[in-house]
């Protein structure tokens, strides 16, 4: 079998194997075999789309719903989000030895912190680099997404890299606070202000990006941090000038790694949330239920699933019951508009059955 569709996949490829979700408020796991919804009778276009599957022992109806117009805005929004990350690495890379540096010189565990950081955000931009490049390789017959989820593989070690960072701000911290040390504030204050102004254009040139790709975020959250980093050294250089209390610096950076923890935490848990095929967070699946049940013809809706194969890539599996074959085609062309339309959903894989036939089975 070989790789036909445009978003990447293996068109005719084996049916995915169910996911168990548990809703809220006592209401059936969808991804097995809740209770169907009825509606009224409507006569859709004829026609009939079937074809065999193996594994299941009984018909498949399939259709696959592409948009190509949509496929090649994520490859420009891609190719944009490249030329930016380049960008944002020449940046970071070139200020991180400045600021080390200036750490050094300063005594200043708030710069070094933040050179740390830096040093991060240079890693995480080249990893991302590296998934959006990597993540364009064709699909194949073993891999029949790509390579699409190395994006959320890197946003994951992004993550994964920011609460470590995170932690050893605390812990030196905490050193800092036991045993204070002297802060030339000065020179704090300088390259403090020179990092300040490199981390706002580097987080305004990745601002757009960032909202379309969650490897990219992970970058943009990286530069945040360091934009927050730079202005807590700010804050503890004007604090230590005025005041002489040097313990401004260690306490700065404990706020500083609290805000990198927070954002941190929302990126593992939505990178956790794609590799585990959860539901996106902007869907409810109890409306793509009901969308599709609500479809004159359609008597029953089970084993439903919506999950994201990568940012802005969300795709839908279900059965449902239709008595009438006739109206096979029509149906299942409705449920594709609706999914595209509704929920912005444009890979569907949906079996069409006379009679309920699938049998839940509990995997383990």
């Amino acid at each position: 079998m070989t790789p036909g569709g445009p978003c990447g996949c293996v068109l005719g490829s084996a049916d995915r194997a169910p996911v168990r979700r548990e809703l809220d408020g006592g209401t059936p796991e969808l991804g097995r075999c809740p209770p169907g919804m009825r509606g009224a009778g409507r006569e859709p276009s004829r026609g009939h789309a079937a074809s065999a599957h193996g594994g299941h022992g009984h018909v498949h109806a399939h259709d696959h719903a592409h948009d190509h117009d949509h496929d090649h805005d994520h490859d420009h929004l891609r190719a944009v989000s490249r030329s930016r990350l380049k960008l944002v690495l020449a940046l970071t890379a070139t200020f991180m030895v400045v600021e080390f540096l200036g750490g050094l010189l300063a005594n200043s565990l708030a710069l070094l912190a933040d050179a740390a950081h830096m040093l991060t955000d240079v890693g995480a931009v080249a990893l991302s680099l590296f998934a959006l490049w990597f993540a364009q390789r064709p699909a194949t017959a073993a891999k029949t997404y790509g390579y699409l989820r190395l994006e959320i593989l890197a946003a994951l070690i992004n993550g994964a890299a920011l609460i470590a960072i995170s932690l050893g701000i605390f812990y030196n911290a905490y050193q800092r606070l036991r045993t204070p040390a002297e802060v030339e504030s000065g020179l704090m204050l300088g390259v403090a202000a020179a990092g300040f102004a490199v981390n706002v254009a580097a987080a305004l040139i990745l601002h757009r990006s960032a909202g379309h790709n969650l490897n990219v975020r992970a970058a943009y959250l990286h530069v945040m941090g360091d934009l927050l980093g730079s202005v807590g050294a700010i804050a503890a250089a004007l604090v230590i000038m005025l005041t002489g209390w040097h313990q401004a610096d260690p306490l700065i950076s404990v706020f500083i790694g609290v805000l990198i923890l927070v954002g941190s935490w929302k990126l593992v848990r939505e990178s956790v949330d794609v590799l585990l095929e959860a539901v996106p967070r902007h869907i409810d699946l109890w409306e793509v239920h009901r969308a599709i049940a609500e479809i004159p013809g359609v008597t029953e809706v089970h084993d439903l699933h919506v999950w994201t194969v990568t940012s802005g890539f969300f795709a839908m599996s279900g059965h449902a019951v239709v008595e009438d074959p006739e109206r096979h085609q029509g149906i299942l062309e409705e449920i594709h508009a609706r999914m595209r339309d509704r929920f912005g959903i444009r890979h569907v894989t949906f079996q069409l059955e006379r009679r309920r036939i699938y049998i839940c089975e509990d995997p383990h």
